[in-house]
């Protein structure tokens, strides 16, 4: 399994961006096989963290054409700036009270 972090410092963001963002989102889940997405913000900082399949997976939705645009859009305006990582993930546990009862 692989992880993409994208931590980002916003730019102007509007109803165009927050449309964007969805239909990404979908695709990344219909067509590219991505596992889990979770976004955060805090102060002037935005945080994505999303899970995959693997890794040609990521390159395959990264070369989407609607991804493309919105990498375009982000460099134009959306964002000031960005970093993004990808990892393979070697290990992964949880806790949960619900396992308890």
């Amino acid at each position: 399994m692989f992880v993409v972090i994208f931590k980002a410092t916003p730019g102007e963001q509007g109803d165009e961006y927050a449309a964007m963002v969805q239909q990404l989102r979908v695709l990344a889940f219909e067509r590219y096989h991505c596992i889990d997405f979770i976004a955060a913000s805090s102060g002037e900082m935005e945080v994505a963290i999303s899970y995959w399949r693997t890794e040609q997976d990521i390159l395959n939705w990264k070369s989407n054409p609607l991804h493309l645009k919105a990498q375009q859009l982000g460099w134009a305006q959306w964002y000031l700036d960005y970093q993004v990582e990808v990892l393979s993930l070697e290990r992964s546990y949880q806790f949960s009270q619900k396992q308890i009862i």
